[in-house]
């Protein structure tokens, strides 16, 4: 294992001495002799992952190229920050592409060998995934009249992904199980949150028409999206991707808390009709505007739930960080969200 500063954090020296050895490593041909790593700086953003930015610099020329690492040194080398291990999240990432998703290109599953954590080292593409940047910026204008169309087609491709190609040992968020896994987390942190139960209640009382059972992305949504002058360029962080309702992941994307302050529905750069359209274009169907409301008090518990755990994780002196604290205190947005969707505002 590399060194870690007292954060927790490898050194940059450590880091890129240990990503070049693990790309020689990899590609062993007489291209990459004296190939060398450039530019590596930690990126901003992930609680859980670190994501890395460098060059591999070749004779033949420059691959930019990302890490996405969990840092430490865990106990078991496939434990799960999500639903899945980051080695199978790269897996996912290879199949999505070839049925027609845009993602990055897996260049290297790193394993214990190579004495950098768990991760895997993949394509940088081009591009920007600030959320507010994405909103606010001019240069973005045409991309976001078309995006929320954009969404919906990736969305109907990502759910038409055959099952018996997907890794084996997805976890099965349909029917009963939804219910039963949100009940035991809010139990597991107390209850805390009456609001939260009222929402859980709500969804149990009202339980979808039966759907097809697909491959969920599980945090589609702005932030997780790259996006260029011309549109959505590749779909970034599958850790939280399951078995569930194909239309969960629509209305988790139209979220209050993934519009960041915007007016508009769908990822606050788009409507509702453009992400139907676009959806329809490639699964066939469509679901309605009702089904997505739906799954919108369901991403609005999801949301509150994550906040209660980092919440509990700040006061019992678990993760005592700023960050933890940040996102807890912000339990009491998911509650309103809660109350105002349950009244059938936010559809």
């Amino acid at each position: 294992m590399i060194a870690e500063t007292p954060t927790g954090r490898p050194g940059v020296k450590a880091m890129a001495s240990g990503l070049q050895a693990a790309l020689l490593g990899a590609e062993q041909n007489a291209a990459t002799s004296g190939a060398r790593i450039d530019g590596l700086t930690r990126l901003s953003g992930g609680a859980n992952m670190e994501t890395w930015s460098f060059d591999w610099v070749k004779v033949s020329g420059i691959e930019p190229l990302i890490l996405r690492r969990s840092p430490g040194e865990p106990r078991d080398f496939d434990n799960a920050v999500g639903e899945l291990t980051l080695k199978d999240e790269a897996a996912l990432i290879n199949v999505a592409g070839r049925y027609g998703v845009p993602v990055p290109v897996v260049r290297l599953v790193l394993s214990s060998d190579h004495a950098l954590g768990q991760g895997y080292i993949m394509s940088r593409e081009r591009g920007e995934a600030l959320p507010f940047r994405l909103l606010a910026d001019d240069c973005y204008r045409d991309a976001r009249e078309g995006l929320a169309f954009q969404c919906g087609q990736t969305l109907g491709r990502i759910h038409k992904i055959p099952l018996e190609a997907l890794p084996v040992g997805l976890s099965d968020h349909t029917g009963e199980l939804l219910f039963k896994r949100a009940q035991d987390m809010l139990d597991a942190h107390g209850n805390l949150s009456p609001v939260l139960q009222l929402g859980l209640n709500w969804l149990r009382d009202r339980p979808p028409q039966e759907s097809s059972r697909t491959l969920v992305h599980g945090d589609f949504r702005n932030g997780n999206l790259l996006v260029d002058e011309d549109g959505l360029v590749a779909v970034l962080d599958w850790e939280l991707a399951h078995l569930g309702n194909p239309v969960q992941d629509l209305g988790y994307l139209c979220a209050n808390v993934w519009r960041f302050g915007s007016s508009k529905p769908v990822g606050g750069f788009g409507e509702y009709a453009d992400l139907l359209a676009g959806y329809k274009s490639v699964a066939g169907a469509a679901p309605t505007l009702a089904d997505i409301h739906y799954w919108q008090v369901h991403a609005a518990l999801s949301w509150g739930m994550v906040c209660l755990r980092m919440l509990e994780m700040y006061r019992n002196g678990e993760d005592s960080s700023l960050e933890r604290a940040a996102v807890g205190r912000r339990l009491s947005e998911a509650e309103i969200d809660l109350l105002l969707l349950m009244e059938g505002e936010y559809v």
